[in-house]
């Protein structure tokens, strides 16, 4: 996939679509314990995000690991959902942590180092009354062509 500036939006092109899959992923360590406090664990917890991120293509544009939960701004491949994203992310992170510091199983003895859930928004460039006015002007030139 390759991207272009496109007035002064980046759209990624496929084989078949086009466009931006920007997304606001956030998720927190199991009971919201704050084992990321120390600066060697939110080191390791950014480095091992950013490794799973460029191994599976997502593009994070913004990174910030705070003592108990991650926030990242994402660029996802136009065929990645957020929730495989969040998946590959936590995942790849969670085992990178437990084998740089052994002693979190001693807190998270059932294996999970983040917690189930997760938040997820799109990102635009563009307002959503911006879309609605560009939605419903552009069908209606293309209805009065198809019904006149």
């Amino acid at each position: 996939m390759t991207s272009v500036n496109y007035e002064n939006k980046n759209l990624a092109h496929a084989a078949h679509a086009v466009g931006v899959n920007e997304m606001h992923l956030q998720w927190c360590t199991k009971y919201r314990k704050e084992v990321l406090r120390k600066e060697s664990h939110y080191r390791d917890a950014e480095k091992a995000i950013r490794a799973a991120a460029e191994r599976h293509g997502i593009d994070i544009a913004e990174l910030g690991v705070m003592e108990d939960h991650v926030h990242a701004v994402t660029f996802l491949p136009s065929t990645m959902s957020p929730s495989k994203a969040v998946g590959l992310l936590k995942g790849a992170s969670s085992y990178e942590l437990f084998r740089a510091h052994p002693n979190f199983r001693k807190t998270y003895w059932g294996g999970h180092f983040w917690s189930r859930g997760y938040f997820y928004r799109s990102v635009s460039q563009v307002t959503e009354e911006t879309v609605k006015r560009y939605v419903r002007e552009d069908n209606s030139q293309a209805q009065r062509r198809l019904f006149n």
